[in-house]
């Protein structure tokens, strides 16, 4: 009894005493950094590094686009057919498929007629479609972020004759009756149309309907100076990119969701008044120097984490949606202007072969597809030279082979075997060729009005295998 009683009044005494807490200890680098001279050096450094990367990922597309708007208004003469340059608040027109002479668009296809106006939007601006009678066409709105806004097309509107407004920002008046009202984010758009022209179709009628296109001001008259003002000169200066970045934000404001962002760009001169290169320390502009040199390849890099890879082929979503992604979305402005979301189009993308070793036209190989892709448009795979990102010149003129290839040789049980080389193939096979450059290249499979089969990716594209 009496060693029981001691038991208990141990225990009780043992749960009232208050509990040690024996607490795990952190490691804190901030609080054991020192303030030294050289710390502080490294860190401006590095500051200045890291915002110069990511200032130039997020501001890239607005000066690219800054820079292609004066580049797609100043018209040359003679105009070639593959230009669709036009002057400000007009409508150009490509009337020749694109060929490597064509140097104004990077990736450029060889199954449309381009399309593009650049609109200042001091008042709005009415666009006319004609009736295409159920022929492909799309018409991209983009806003000066290179970032998607409308469709107008056989997918999303149909290709009945229609009337389309594209208003800017803050405008609440009146429109006619019959136009449809598309609302954009910044003063000034881009419109990037695609007309389809199948190989060996006769020209005549579709360049006729090219001129049923019609961009007019909703006053029936411009109000603004035709022109755009040019942008500063760079040559020469190491920082030029900022300067050109800090001008098109006079016309472009910061979004709200961008505000915080923007806010730490102030460290290296940059804000809403302008670009200030004399408020940036020594040690920092060192750092900054580093990021613009290193930041196109951060962009580029974007490739790995916003594609997929389906069977060694890059298939990128989200062209109409970056959302934050600031890196994809400074890509696609670079190297792929103008692309289109997946749901009007897909472009799978192929830079390596079957065992993951670049594509070089020193070798020869083979993609053998069991059907043609499925597809409620049509479908081209195009040849690109990886040095510059444009068609390849070859003795036969061909730069693609597609829905539209004639002579196209199937086997009998549907299935399409393309030869992709330098030299011509031989024996049958030669119908399909693809020629490719003598160095490195890429191939893009365009997959128009992609089904969902496609889009889920339950359509397995087909590997591209070296041969002999």
């Amino acid at each position: 009894m009496r060693t029981s009683l001691l038991l208990c009044l141990a225990l009780g005494a043992a749960l009232a005493a208050p509990s040690v807490s024996i607490a795990e200890t952190f490691e804190d680098k901030l609080l054991s950094t020192p303030t030294s001279p050289e710390v502080i050096a490294k860190g401006l450094e590095t500051d200045g590094y890291q915002l110069a990367i990511s200032a130039y990922a997020w501001g890239y597309p607005l000066v690219r686009m800054e820079r292609v708007v004066r580049d797609y208004t100043d018209v040359p003469s003679p105009k070639p057919d593959t230009s669709y340059r036009a002057p400000l608040n007009q409508i150009g027109w490509a009337t020749e498929l694109a060929t490597p002479a064509a140097r104004d668009m990077p990736t450029a296809n060889n199954d449309t007629f381009y399309m593009s106006a650049v609109v200042t939007l001091d008042q709005p601006y009415i666009f006319t479609v004609p009736d295409t009678n159920n022929r492909y066409y799309v018409v991209n709105v983009f806003n000066m972020w290179q970032e998607l806004e409308h469709y107008i097309g056989r997918r999303t509107t149909g290709t009945k004759a229609g009337r389309f407004a594209l208003v800017p920002p803050g405008w609440n008046g009146t429109l006619p009756a019959g136009v449809k009202r598309l609302d954009v984010t910044t003063d000034k758009v881009w419109l990037w149309g695609r007309l389809r022209i199948a190989q060996g179709e006769p020209v005549a009628p579709v360049l006729a309907l090219q001129k049923q296109f019609t961009l007019e001001p909703l006053s029936g008259k411009p109000t603004s100076d035709a022109a755009l003002e040019p942008l500063p000169a760079i040559a020469g200066d190491e920082l030029g990119f900022f300067k050109h970045l800090a001008f098109a934000l006079k016309d472009n404001k910061v979004k709200p969701a961008d505000a915080a962002l923007f806010g730490q760009f102030a460290r290296i001169g940059l804000t809403a008044d302008g670009f200030d290169p004399s408020k940036i320390p020594e040690q920092t502009r060192k750092g900054v120097l580093r990021g613009l040199a290193d930041a196109p390849a951060v962009v580029v890099s974007s490739l790995a984490s916003a594609t997929q890879n389906r069977n060694g082929w890059n298939w990128g979503t989200g062209l109409d949606s970056f959302g934050f992604n600031y890196p994809f979305r400074a890509m696609v402005a670079g190297s792929y202007l103008g692309g289109n979301g997946q749901q009007e189009a897909m472009y799978p993308l192929r830079s390596t072969d079957a065992d993951g070793n670049a594509l070089s036209g020193a070798n020869r190989y083979v993609i053998k597809f069991d059907r043609e892709p499925p597809v409620d448009g049509f479908w081209s795979l195009t040849m690109y030279d990886d040095a510059d990102k444009m068609l390849v010149a070859n003795p036969i003129g061909r730069y693609k082979v597609a829905s539209d290839t004639k002579g196209l040789k199937k086997a009998a049980d549907g299935s399409m075997t393309i030869p992709v080389q330098f030299d011509p193939p031989e024996g049958e096979l030669a119908a399909n060729w693809l020629p490719a450059p003598k160095g490195n290249f890429y191939v893009i499979l365009r997959l128009y009005q992609p089904t969902e089969e496609v889009l889920t990716g339950a359509y397995q594209l087909p590997q591209m295998v070296k041969v002999p």
